[in-house]
């Protein structure tokens, strides 16, 4: 299934929407239905109206998309720093467990 873009999407409904203006109001269907829409009139609008409720999905799924790789790449950076400071300390404590074990003093 090809996606379009919300732009290219956007653009084709605008268009779409000002043809229908244009279009006469006044055809046999339209008398015939008596005030109430041709079927191929109704299955565009049910048409459109679904491709604007996968376009809001899609966009809030990329949405959530974004959200979480930011929040991994966030994550991974500090994890990253909270390893080096507790490789630093852990360091640290090897030397002043060294200095202990031959009883030098840590002044």
């Amino acid at each position: 299934m090809h996606m379009r873009s919300a732009d290219t999407c956007i653009a084709h409904y605008c268009r779409w929407r000002a043809l229908a203006c244009l279009l006469p109001l006044r055809g046999v269907a339209y008398r015939k239905m008596a005030g109430q829409e041709d079927p191929v009139q109704r299955e565009i609008h049910q048409d459109w109206a679904n491709r604007e409720y996968i376009e809001v999905i899609t966009s809030s799924i990329k949405k959530i998309a974004d959200f979480l790789n930011s929040f991994d790449m966030s994550c991974r950076s500090r994890l990253a720093t909270l390893n080096e400071k507790l490789t630093a300390l852990e360091r640290r404590i090897e030397y002043i467990e060294a200095r202990v074990t031959k009883g030098e003093t840590l002044t």
